[in-house]
C-alpha cells in the first residue's frame, strides 16, 4: 500500500500543476478585475454581467449552442446507420470498416481542416467538378455550411465508435428472442436493439456536443474569421484583446453549461436492463 502511494505521488503533482492550478487562476481572474491603482485588485462580478448584458455575446453563445446542436444531431444520423452496418457485418469486414473510420482520426485535426479549406474554396475540387457541368462557383468556404460540415467531418467517428461499442456489447439471444415472440425485424430493432444501444448513443452526444460547443480553429479556418462561436471569442479574450478577465469568466460559463449539459446526459443515460430489472 505504501509502495502505491509513493507511484501515486507524481501524479498526484501532475495533476495539480497542470489541471487544478490552471482552473484556479481562470476562477481568479473571472472573479477580478484591476482597481484604479495598478498594483490593487478587487473581486467583482462585472465580467459575468458584461457577457450577458452585450448582445453581441448573446447571440454568439445562441450561435455556437445552435452550430454544436446541428453537428451533433447530423453526426447521430450518420453514425447510428452506419455503426449499425459495421456492427451487423462479418468479422473481417468490421475490422477494415472500422480501420477505415479510424483512419482519419490519425492526421491532426488541424491538418484535416486545412485539406476540406482546399476542397470547399472557389476554385477547389468541388467547384471545379461542378464547372463541367457549368454550375458555380458556388460560395461554400466562410459559410455557416463549411463551418458545420467540418464539425461533423471531425467529429462523426466517436459517434460510430461508441455506438458501434454498444450493439457489439448487445446480447444477441434478446433478438432471438424476439424473433421466437414473432416480432419482425422493426418491432426488434425498436424494442430490443434501439433501447440497448442508447448508452453508446447518449456517450457518442456527449463526445460530439461538448467539443463542437467550444471549437475554435475549425470556423476560425473554416468561417473564415467572420463566423465567430463562443471559442473565438475566449481566444480574442486572451490573445488578442488582453483581456484575461472576461476571457475567464466567458470560459467559466461555458464550463457550467457543459457540466449542465453532461449531467443532463447522465440522468438520461440508465441501463435498459437495470429499468426492465426494476
Amino acid at each position: 500500500m505504501k509502495q502505491f502511494r509513493k507511484m501515486f505521488y507524481p501524479y498526484l503533482v501532475w495533476i495539480s500543476i497542470m489541471i487544478i492550478l490552471p482552473m484556479l487562476l481562470i476562477v481568479f481572474y473571472a472573479f477580478t478585475q484591476k482597481g484604479n491603482d495598478v498594483t490593487t485588485i478587487r473581486f467583482t462580478l462585472d465580467n459575468f454581467k458584461y457577457f450577458f448584458s452585450d448582445k453581441i455575446f448573446s447571440d454568439v453563445l445562441k450561435r455556437s449552442l445552435l452550430v454544436a446542436l446541428s453537428t451533433t444531431v447530423i453526426c447521430l444520423i450518420i453514425g447510428y446507420p452506419t455503426a449499425y452496418i459495421i456492427a451487423k457485418s462479418k468479422p473481417k469486414s468490421k475490422a477494415w470498416l472500422i480501420l477505415l473510420i479510424t483512419f482519419p482520426t490519425w492526421i491532426n485535426m488541424l491538418v484535416r481542416t486545412y485539406a476540406w479549406m482546399g476542397i470547399l474554396q472557389d476554385n477547389g475540387i468541388i467547384n471545379n467538378f461542378l464547372a463541367l457541368f457549368g454550375i458555380g462557383p458556388i460560395k461554400m468556404l466562410h459559410t455557416s455550411f463549411a463551418v458545420i460540415l467540418g464539425m461533423v467531418y471531425n467529429f462523426v467517428p466517436f459517434m460510430i465508435l461508441q455506438i458501434y461499442s454498444s450493439l457489439t456489447k448487445m446480447d444477441k439471444s434478446l433478438l432471438e428472442a424476439s424473433s421466437d415472440l414473432g416480432a419482425n425485424r422493426i418491432q426488434s430493432f425498436l424494442r430490443v436493439t434501439l433501447p440497448l444501444s442508447l448508452p453508446g448513443v447518449i456517450s457518442g452526444i456527449t463526445l460530439v456536443f461538448l467539443p463542437a460547443v467550444s471549437s475554435f480553429f475549425i470556423p476560425k479556418l473554416l468561417g473564415g474569421g467572420q463566423y465567430m462561436l463562443i471559442g473565438n471569442v475566449i481566444e480574442s479574450q486572451f490573445l488578442t484583446i488582453g483581456n484575461w478577465n472576461l476571457g475567464s469568466a466567458i470560459s467559466m460559463i461555458m464550463a457550467v453549461i457543459i457540466m449542465i449539459s453532461m449531467y443532463i446526459t447522465k440522468k438520461v443515460d440508465k441501463d435498459p436492463a437495470l429499468k426492465s430489472n426494476n
